[in-house]
């Protein structure tokens, strides 16, 4: 994995990691399905190697912002006319649904990714450890442009979203740092928000963090 640092405005982007690429695919291949078969034993949802197939460094139009960490690009999945990814490893904050209110700073994060992505074309980046969210959902590293910059991280760093702590990837401690630095600097959602304005498995991590003296 190499850091490449860009001198316009755009954050730090990862260049896809050489074992991700596309050569070698029919080993790789045998390898997701391997994987998968020991994920299927475990009840979690497995690589599933259609996916790697169809979505992974591959480029596509963004047809949809649905949220800040979640949007629709002009591929069918299934039945649907569109593949709905879920980013890998961010967690923005939740527009109001089911007459709950939006919790702070999901608005801004929305309109930061409309402004990002909506109408262009993304570069997609799947893990060699898991495809699919319980919902379905592609899970998915989206870059600017092959070997640009990550939205993911984009993201964390302008302070519209928490590094996710409760799924393990492969930038599980990278965005730990990308968020630590984003609170520190105040940028974004750490500008205002409090303990309550957090989602509730943010909350949660936050109190046993405290306790422990992290």
């Amino acid at each position: 994995m190499r850091l490449v640092r860009h001198r316009s405005a755009l954050p730090a982007s990862i260049v896809l990691p050489r074992r991700w690429r596309r050569y070698g695919f029919n080993t790789l291949v045998v390898a997701i399905i391997a994987a998968g078969l020991v994920c299927a034993r475990s009840a979690k949802t497995p690589v599933q190697s259609d996916d790697w197939k169809r979505y992974h460094d591959r480029s596509f139009r963004v047809a949809y912002v649905v949220d800040g960490d979640t949007l629709d690009i002009d591929v069918p999945d299934g039945d649907k006319n569109v593949t709905r990814i879920r980013l890998w490893g961010v967690d923005t904050p939740e527009p109001g649904r089911g007459g709950k209110p939006d919790m702070h700073f999901s608005g801004e994060a929305k309109a930061f990714a409309e402004q990002t992505l909506a109408g262009r074309r993304v570069h997609v980046v799947l893990s060699p450890k898991r495809t699919r969210g319980k919902y379905g959902r592609l899970l998915a590293y989206v870059f600017l442009k092959r070997g640009g910059p990550m939205f993911n991280e984009m993201l964390l760093e302008e302070g519209y979203a928490y590094a996710d702590l409760r799924f393990d990837h492969h930038y599980y401690k990278r965005f730990q740092g990308v968020e630590k630095r984003a609170r520190t600097a105040g940028v974004g959602l750490w500008t205002e928000v409090t303990l309550d304005k957090m989602p509730a498995w943010k909350q949660r991590f936050e109190r046993r963090a405290s306790k422990s003296g992290g």
